[in-house]
């Protein structure tokens, strides 16, 4: 049997630091924010530079669309069949930049200074999906065989409905795999569990009248701020029940919108009004006993003011717990161990990700890790450091030849 350590060698020499860098920069001067209604605005320039780079490694590239415009771009490096799957995941798309004025770079610019690269991206995610093509150029150009193969999954969506992983699992690229690299960023460090989520709307229908005659109509604001007291008492009891996660924190249900009347009509009393939530949810945690609690706490709240009420779930995102001895684990502590030199960090992902249905969806045992700031994503001036984006080329590349070549 061929010596992982001796195969990992052969790997990391020959990761090329300054490819990684250079496809990175690449990757953000290609804007890929999705703007409904304007047909540049989509993924499809940023999948076709990933499309076009892993066609010249030599790969066999498959480009799928998730949405009209919007696709994915899948493929394979390694035997053809037999031996362990590993997915390396990463998203094409960005979030909006916002005031260009506020950044003090261009944000597509993708401008290298003081050891970072900066600009719309360069953390979430684009760095991880560089760094991840960066680890799979290794592996072909060390020559190494394994057993088994890396599927790259670089998807649409991750920022939207996650349109991009639900298309990819779908559409079977998913049924053969025993682990999976989200590459979000983490700072390099192990996350093995991420919240769930729920994104609910509560609405309420009243009756219309005269603001001096309130009694004439039904009034549906009273029963959404009694909607938010009840999500704030459901927040309070899931804390007393479950407690806080020692690395994802407390488990929140969130009003984030609330609407009701006319801003410029004061003598009206308006006949639909709604509520928001966000709710974000630890392992442990049942979503179905969260939407009847929801539906109750809608139902009573319409039901003392008169009004009528209902609750739909537009979006729910399970929270994800990978086992401690999955072999994805080993695999990555192994890598990091080897690339770091020092027993990796462990952390917990506060948001979703597209590993959420990796493993929700299709059992498959994820571990997050990437490079750059978990604060950093969606702000200005968003940037990742260089050291971090190499450092996670290596940690992938190491990673692929541990998971593949079995535990130790």
């Amino acid at each position: 049997m061929t010596d992982p350590d001796r195969v990992v060698d052969a790997v990391l020499a020959a990761v090329d630091d300054a490819y990684t860098v250079h496809l990175a920069r690449r990757l953000v001067q290609t804007p890929s924010v999705y703007r409904p209604g304007d047909p540049a605005g989509t993924e499809a320039a940023a999948a076709e530079l990933v499309a076009r780079e892993l066609r010249c490694l030599g790969l066999a590239v498959h480009v799928e669309e998730a949405a009209p415009g919007r696709p994915n771009v899948i493929a394979d490096w390694g035997a053809s069949e037999g031996g362990p799957l590993l997915i390396l995941e990463g998203h094409t798309d960005v979030v909006t930049e916002g005031d260009p004025a506020a950044w003090s770079v261009p944000p597509f610019g993708g401008v290298i200074a003081d050891g970072c690269l900066y600009g719309r991206g360069a953390a979430d995610m684009k760095g991880g999906v560089a760094a991840a093509i960066g680890a799979v150029r290794a592996l072909r150009d060390a020559g190494v065989r394994l057993p088994g193969r890396v599927r790259l999954a670089i998807v649409a969506d991750e920022e939207g409905m996650m349109l991009g992983i639900k298309a990819f699992i779908r559409n079977g690229w998913a049924r053969a795999a025993s682990g999976a690299i989200v590459c979000e960023p983490e700072a390099n460090t192990m996350c093995l569990v991420q919240k769930g989520a729920l994104r609910a709307v509560a609405r309420f229908a009243g009756r219309m009248a005269h603001g001096a005659m309130p009694k004439s109509g039904v009034n549906p604001i009273p029963a959404a701020a009694a909607f938010v007291e009840r999500a704030r008492a459901l927040e309070a009891r899931y804390l007393a029940r479950h407690g806080a996660h020692p690395l994802l924190g407390e488990p929140s249900v969130t009003p984030t919108v609330i609407l009701g009347g006319d801003p410029t009509q004061l003598n009206v009393v308006p006949a639909q009004a709604m509520v928001g939530l966000d709710v974000r949810t630890i392992p442990g945690q049942d979503h179905a006993e969260i939407r009847r609690d929801l539906a109750a706490a809608s139902a009573d709240a319409a039901a003392g003011a008169g009004a009528r009420g209902e609750l739909e779930v537009i979006e729910e995102r399970p929270w994800t717990e990978t086992p401690a001895d999955a072999p994805i684990v080993d695999a990555v502590e192994r890598a990091c161990r080897r690339v770091q030199r020092r027993t990796p960090g462990r952390a917990g992902v506060p948001g979703a990700t597209d590993g959420t249905f990796l493993r929700a969806w299709a059992g498959v045992p994820i571990v997050t890790i990437g490079p750059g700031d978990v604060t950093i994503p969606h702000r200005v001036d968003e940037f990742v450091r260089i050291a971090e984006l190499v450092e996670a080329c290596r940690i992938f590349a190491a990673a692929a030849c541990y998971f593949l070549s079995g535990p130790a």
